[in-house]
């Protein structure tokens, strides 16, 4: 079993000794919250669909592990397809083959297809809800015998704001909220979930929340959301404010909370900090840089 770094490059200390499996994370929000993690001192698990070529694709799972271990981190890569329920029968158990037994388990992967509420398939339904609900349920029920037993641990399910209709007249356009409606539905039934098994499990010490976007995210290659942002600036967040709402809703002691990431930093008067968390970036307001993230 590869031990976590005991000199590391990173300073901070939230989640030192704190072991972490985080899906969908070769990139985007995934990759932010495992690095923020890292920066805390978490031994993290990453986990995505392929492990990609080295050097030929970037935003592959190999460069976001070797990115987090040559900043000083400890990361390590789990392949899986968690639309198969077979193949993610036994994620938990690898995962914790790295580091040792999970203290957190962070469940950002998802699917998303984009088609109309009165035409969307029963393939492409499926699909989404094999991911976006299924996958999270299973893994849950995979770790939380051993976090019962120690009386401790934090499962944080990644949500949306499309879980809710939006309000009339649509920000973006109207085809743009009506296509999301059946992902939106699917993360609706993980915000439902998460907030039952929470209140289950709350008195055996094991925390458990959803948290999502107050907007959209912006990260790397997401030109259309740049679009978006750029017409409507206060549509868009940066990718720290996530990894920080995250880092607080799996270092403290918060049970069965359905909430938006924004809105958790500020009443908790949290500032968001850089993901290798060296510098402190602002607080719940900060506005997303467009253009950096080109």
């Amino acid at each position: 079993m590869k031990q976590p770094t005991d000199e590391s490059a990173y300073e901070g200390a939230a989640l030192r000794g704190r072991n972490a499996l985080i899906t969908g994370a070769s990139r985007g929000i995934g990759l932010a919250i495992a690095r923020r993690f890292a920066a805390e001192g978490a031994a993290v698990v990453l986990c995505a669909s392929r492990l990609g070529a080295h050097g030929k694709l970037k935003g592959t799972l190999q460069e976001a592990v070797d990115e987090i271990n040559a900043a000083g981190g400890s990361a390590a890569a789990e392949v899986c397809d968690l639309s198969d329920h077979e193949a993610r029968a036994q994620l938990v158990e690898r995962a914790g083959r790295h580091f040792g037994p999970l203290d957190i388990v962070v469940n950002n992967a998802a699917a998303s297809t984009m088609q109309l509420p009165s035409q969307v398939t029963r393939e492409q339904r499926n699909f989404m809800y094999e991911v976006n609900l299924n996958a999270p349920i299973d893994l849950a029920q995979q770790v939380l015998p051993a976090m019962r037993k120690r009386g401790s641990g934090w499962i944080l399910n990644i949500s949306s704001a499309s879980a809710r209709q939006p309000v009339v007249p649509y920000r973006d356009s109207q085809i743009a909220a009506h296509v999301i409606t059946a992902y939106g539905a699917t993360k609706a039934a993980l915000d439902r979930y998460t907030q039952g098994l929470a209140h289950e499990v709350a008195g055996d010490g094991v925390c458990i929340n959803t948290l999502a976007p107050e907007s959209i995210v912006l990260t790397e290659g997401a030109s259309y959301v740049r679009d978006i942002a750029r017409r409507s600036p206060d549509m868009a967040e940066p990718v720290e404010t996530m990894a920080e709402a995250a880092l607080a809703l799996c270092s403290g002691r918060h049970i069965g909370q359905v909430c938006f990431s924004r809105q958790l930093l500020h009443a908790l008067g949290r500032p968001v900090f850089s993901l290798d968390g060296q510098e402190r970036l602002g607080d719940a307001f900060l506005p997303a840089d467009v253009e950096a993230t080109a």
